[in-house]
């Protein structure tokens, strides 16, 4: 189906993927695993068994609907891209549960299993949602996607997700996607309606698609009368009235909902993806449409090696999940009132991140509770330690022989497709044999006693869930992004608009013969604006604002108490980079 080269992208990040993509060289490992194949000569919906470096994991993969050997390209290092949240309103705990989850997995594979991940994460900021909550609010879509983006970071910061290594947001790549979109056209793999649309087209990647259940009976989305096939879905989308647009070969418009992530995630790990992650209501139709773009546009037999989706958080006694268009959600702000970053987590860690999960103050109770009793392990082993707690004889021996099976037992339930509940039962089976030793007396018989045991058990306990990302020492601190957040959004806009007056200020006319040799082809009567954006760049400065001017972009930084908050580059368009 394919041809066997492979397409490479002309953008940026070409050093990024140059690192992380599979290419000729096989990458040194203990443990290799040769591919079935490459390219084309495998049905079209079989899984290929990459080669590469075997991480010694086994989890499930969507792709083959069964657990398979984690095999990663290059030893010691997993690229990982995850579906970002399309920033329209506050973010809920449906949403809070995917990403703590996967943020569990990724520690794991850090930090028991010596893998690097390199996560990198779309920001979907212009969307039908976002323009029609821009419409309510009557501000642009912009305005609405920062103030969101913001809030969403602040809760996944809350809630102690670590960030990806890069966020990256649809605006800023249009015209990344536009260069993918005719790359997949000139494929043969998708067309240009006379209205101005670009749609995917499915037959021509015959069996291909239906990588996931339920893709075969699909209708498809609405849209052009033109579409060939009713499954065909938009790549580009033609611009309506009072939208924000983008110009294109096929006239003003906006990029796809699938698109975005194909092209963003080739942007940074090219051809060639380890793992891609989201909830499961994203298989199908956004993983499925996003393998058909990949593949179509890379022209390679699998994309993405591993498919990794996690369960609805249910309301509990509801069969629906939790969803803001269902009116059925928690806000992570509204939840935090109530519970901890620790409990969440906790109560995240009680189920397989793959399966459904039921949210009540019964669930969160129980959440509570097993860390209560691991806390309170903790502080009566510490009396004892200290001597502070008389208690009878400790059988030591035998709590040793415990604490190396519960080590053996959550590794071996770590690398069965990350079974944290078998992991977290076997630490308070550890805490309970613990306890059962700690049996305090009114008087001392002078009989031996066994701290060392005692000390090496909590600091394996602590060990283990902060691999979790549970810190039993943290306590709850004021949110101290609340007031920097927000004028880091105040910042970023008053950045986005000095960086557009910046442009037009730099926009080239023709050098006229004999024209000034030190700014050739500015217009005259601009200069006064480049000179007012360079005069705020500098009075800002002594205020904490740092803008510095950067080629063809301007980042931002607030620099508060020896902190600091930065911003992402703002284009500046039609700018000289050497300006």
């Amino acid at each position: 189906m394919w041809r066997c080269s492979v397409r490479v992208l002309s953008w940026e990040a070409k050093v990024v993927r140059g690192v992380f993509s599979l290419g000729a060289v096989e990458p040194v490992s203990t443990v290799k695993v040769r591919a079935h194949a490459s390219c084309s000569g495998a049905s079209g919906r079989t899984w290929l068994r990459p080669s590469g470096s075997d991480t010694g994991l086994k989890t499930f993969n969507s792709l083959s609907k069964q657990k398979e050997p984690l095999i990663v390209a290059r030893e010691g290092v997993a690229t990982w891209y995850s579906c970002g949240p399309t920033v329209y309103d506050h973010a809920h705990l449906g949403h809070a549960c995917s990403y703590v989850r996967f943020d569990i997995l990724q520690r794991i594979l850090t930090r028991l299993f010596g893998i690097t991940v390199i996560h990198a994460m779309v920001i979907t900021d212009i969307d039908d949602k976002i323009i029609k909550r821009s419409w309510e609010e009557n501000v642009s879509p912009s305005i609405i996607s920062s103030m969101y983006e913001d809030d969403f970071k602040r809760d996944m910061l809350s809630l102690k997700v670590i960030p990806p290594a890069v966020y990256l947001r649809v605006t800023e790549n249009v015209h990344h996607i536009v260069t993918f979109i005719e790359g997949i056209i000139k494929n043969g793999h998708a067309y240009a309606t006379t209205e101005g649309d670009v749609y995917f087209d499915i037959q021509s990647i015959g069996d291909r698609y239906g990588k996931f259940g339920g893709a075969v009976e699909s209708q498809g989305e609405p849209g052009s009368p033109s579409k060939r096939d009713s499954r065909d879905f938009a790549l580009w989308k033609r611009s309506k009235p009072q939208e924000p647009f983008w110009e294109s070969p096929w006239g003003r418009g906006r990029p796809g909902w699938h698109i975005e992530c194909s092209t963003i995630a080739s942007s940074v790990f090219g051809s060639q993806l380890d793992i891609h992650s989201g909830g499961i209501d994203l298989a199908f139709p956004h993983h499925e449409n996003e393998i058909a773009q990949s593949e179509a546009y890379h022209q390679c037999g699998q994309w993405a090696n591993y498919f990794l989706h996690s369960g609805h958080l249910h309301l509990k006694g509801s069969a629906e999940k939790m969803s803001k268009s269902l009116k059925n959600y928690v806000t992570i702000k509204d939840f935090l009132q109530s519970y901890s970053a620790n409990e969440f987590r906790m109560f995240c860690l009680l189920t397989k991140y793959r399966s459904a999960i039921d949210y009540s103050d019964s669930s969160m109770l129980e959440a509570r509770t097993s860390l209560g009793t691991i806390s309170t392990f903790i502080h009566d082993a510490q009396a004892y330690m200290k001597g502070q707690l008389l208690c009878s004889p400790v059988q030591e021996a035998f709590l040793w022989e415990r604490l190396s099976e519960t080590k053996a037992r959550v590794v071996k339930a770590l690398a069965d497709d990350f079974d944290t509940p078998r992991a977290i039962s076997a630490v308070m089976s550890l805490v309970y044999h613990g306890n059962c030793q700690i049996q305090p007396v009114s008087k001392s018989e002078g009989a031996a006693r066994s701290p060392a045991v005692f000390a090496a058990m909590i600091s394996y306990i602590r060990d283990v869930l902060d691999v979790f990302g549970i810190d039993l020492l943290h306590s709850k601190e004021a949110d101290v992004m609340s007031g920097c957040g927000r004028l880091g959004g105040i910042v970023e806009q008053l950045t986005h608009f000095r960086s557009e007056v910046r442009a037009f200020a730099l926009t080239r006319q023709d050098v006229p013969p004999g024209g000034s040799p030190n700014k050739p082809g500015l217009y005259p009567e601009r200069i006064p604006l480049l000179k007012a954006c360079d005069t705020l760049r500098n009075d800002l400065a002594p205020l904490g604002v740092l803008i510095k001017d950067r080629g063809a972009a301007s980042t931002w930084e607030i620099t508060q108490g020896g902190q600091s908050q930065r911003g992402q580059p703002v284009q500046d368009k039609d700018q000289d980079p050497s300006s």
